[in-house]
């Protein structure tokens, strides 16, 4: 007696996929284009320019889909492409400068002093407006999940470099917390 295995529509796609059929192409750009573009947009501030990276991340998922092994999730490969793609990005047209200071990269912000009144989209905001290193860095490492070790390979910066980032990332970030929280509870009197 023969088992029948039924595939997921997802194992299908990436089998069309692999087999370079546009339709089963466009499927997995519409499935996943509205997430991958926000992963772009965190590291690339400019819409138009993330969108172009997006679209080039997606031509090397189509390109290189026979390495992807079905172990873990498809949607995760997807993302790591664009993370990388992105980072490919910055390094070769941003000239990502990093600033090295130490002495501040083991200080941590108070968050204690902060209310529950803002909303994810407005922390979003925040981190977009920090500057490319300190946003990359900060995405890297508590968005994606990178080590500082790992961040450090990425782009090609040492350990503290990444750990400086950080730090000034997040006490900017904590004195942009602030000031939005104020302006909050001004609003609300």
């Amino acid at each position: 007696m023969k088992l029948k295995i039924h595939k997921t529509e997802e194992e299908v796609l990436i089998r069309r996929c692999r087999k370079q059929d546009g339709q089963a192409q466009k499927d997995v750009y519409d499935k996943y284009a509205s997430k991958m573009l926000a992963i772009c947009i965190r590291y690339i501030k400019e819409p138009d320019q993330a969108e172009d990276v997006m679209i080039s991340a997606f031509m090397k998922v189509f390109d290189r889909i026979d390495q992807f092994k079905g172990e873990g999730s498809f949607e995760g490969w997807i993302r790591r492409i664009m993370v990388n793609e992105s980072l490919t990005y910055i390094r070769r047209n941003k000239g990502m400068y990093l600033e090295v200071d130490i002495e501040y990269a083991d200080r941590e912000p108070d968050y204690n002093t902060l209310s529950t009144h803002l909303e994810a989209e407005d922390l979003l905001n925040l981190i977009q407006q920090l500057p490319i290193g300190y946003r990359t860095v900060f995405n890297l490492y508590a968005v994606e999940g990178y080590s500082h070790k790992e961040i450090a390979e990425q782009l090609e910066i040492s350990e503290n470099t990444s750990k400086s980032q950080l730090s000034r990332a997040r006490t900017l970030l904590q004195k942009q917390l602030l000031n939005a929280e104020k302006t909050l509870q001004e609003k609300i009197k």
